[in-house]
């Protein structure tokens, strides 16, 4: 397992220039773009792309002093270092006050180019560290709902919830019952443009088939037998806001035919009316079941799954984040404690064994109502987990070895996250040799390529 090469941008007319200084840098273990003009390289990036940028000033079309500018209105932490002349150098000083990192003057030593490639990529390192730092720090003081878990899956999950929060785009949750499908949906609306406006949600499965085409377009009055005045559904209701469709797997097909024309045109028409209803609404779905599978087998429309399945988010079951199952099972025992007045105590370190043995087939769900039952229940059972959870059963936690493991995979994890899945700082980090730590990566089912995404 290679490290995950750093990115280096370079625009130079010159193509020999452009030659000589990527060979350097990639010898030196860097990844390399390189550009004959600078508007090119300007579509390559973004605020979170973690590279630099290695420019020449003077450049047909689009110069040096230009691109830093724009550059700098896309991200103004970008380090962009600049090539000059000996007849630039009064510019480069200019640029160096609007915010170029450092300038070379031809001709320039190959150890001086690497030292001030690594002190700017370094210092990208940190901004963006510090940046994801501010919005972590911003989105758990902001009210609204949080999820919560520090192991890799929820991370990588949050990652895209934020991601996706930030863009105007219909998207489809798949997960097990009681994964928290709901919450990590509201946490999307909170976190996007349309927060200030309606979380509307609907559950296709709670409502009878006979309603639910009235549920969510509305009716005019005179519609149907009872359509005494005109009612507005739940489209409309979430105008300007965010719709969520739980359960989508069970809404009946006639009505699937409907929901893909409201996605694709935003528009819609109420029971009983033909005029049109402009919609400005974000609409995220949610399923417990395979739709593509669904739609094979004629239970689900193929054509809409495809419509919703332009973006999807997968929620990890419980078991597959074992190492977050204390940290949840406290904090739904002190919302129960708030909300009842009563106290329990914290569970000791046998008792979160006894909670990361077990699979949670239902998830989340079944996680909070057993701290709940905790809460109110466990002092007729001297707070005994293993009656609350399976009455009078005899079965037993995990054995100390199976203890020891988990607590090793939960610190390696740990590591890998902290390092951005640098092998070499992780072995750093754990005093481990490289093969043991490969044995234990293997042995646990871990790749260094899940932590690169936190990039």
């Amino acid at each position: 397992m290679s490290e995950q090469p750093l990115p280096v941008i370079i625009i130079d007319d010159e193509k020999h220039l452009r030659i000589s200084l990527g060979q350097t840098l990639e010898l030196a273990g860097y990844q390399v773009q390189s550009f004959d003009k600078a508007p090119q390289a300007l579509k390559t990036l973004t605020p979170e792309w973690p590279g630099i940028v290695i420019s020449d000033i003077r450049m047909p079309g689009m110069d040096g002093m230009q691109f830093l500018q724009e550059a700098r209105s896309l991200d103004a932490d970008l380090p962009v270092i600049l090539i000059t002349g000996h007849g630039d150098i009064s510019t480069a000083v200019t640029a160096m006050r609007e915010g170029a990192y450092d300038f070379l003057e031809k001709p320039f030593h190959n150890e001086i180019l690497l030292d001030i490639v690594a002190r700017a990529l370094d210092k990208r390192r940190l901004t963006l560290e510090n940046r994801n730092l501010r919005e972590e720090l911003a989105r758990h003081a902001a009210p609204g709902p949080r999820v919560l878990g520090r192991t890799q899956p929820i991370k990588k999950l949050m990652s895209m919830a934020n991601q996706i929060a930030r863009v105007e785009t219909d998207l489809l949750l798949w997960g097990e019952t009681g994964t928290g499908k709901d919450l990590v949906a509201r946490y999307i609306h909170e976190q996007s443009a349309r927060s200030g406006k309606n979380f509307v949600a609907i559950n296709c499965g709670a409502v009878p088939e006979s309603i639910i085409e009235s549920e969510l377009f509305g009716h005019e009055p005179g519609a149907f037998t009872g359509a005494n005045k005109r009612r507005i559904g739940k489209f409309e209701h979430a105008n300007g806001g965010t719709l969520f469709l739980d359960e989508i797997e069970s809404m009946p097909l006639s009505l699937q035919v409907k929901l893909l024309r409201v996605l694709q045109e935003r528009q819609l028409e109420r029971l009983g009316s033909n005029a049109q209803v402009s919609l400005d609404i974000r609409i995220i779905a949610a399923t417990k079941t395979d739709l593509k599978a669904a739609s094979a087998e004629g239970q689900f429309r193929e054509d809409l799954y495809y419509r919703l399945n332009v973006v999807t988010l997968d929620l990890p079951p419980v078991r597959d984040r074992r190492e977050d199952i204390p940290l949840l099972f406290q904090h739904f025992a002190l919302v129960a404690a708030t909300r009842s007045g009563l106290e329990a105590p914290t569970p000791t370190p046998a008792q979160a064994s006894i909670l990361m043995s077990h699979d949670w087939p239902g998830n989340v769900r079944e996680l909070r109502n057993l701290a709940e039952r905790y809460v109110l229940l466990g002092a007729t059972c001297d707070y005994d987990l293993e009656q609350l959870m399976f009455g009078n059963s005899n079965r037993q936690p995990l054995t100390l070895p199976e203890q020891v493991e988990m607590f090793e995979k939960s610190l390696i994890e740990q590591a890998l996250g902290r390092n951005k899945g640098s092998i070499k700082s992780t072995l750093e980090d754990l005093s481990l040799p490289r093969k043991t730590l490969y044995d234990k990566l293997k042995k646990y089912g871990l790749s260094r390529e899940d932590f690169l995404a936190e990039d």
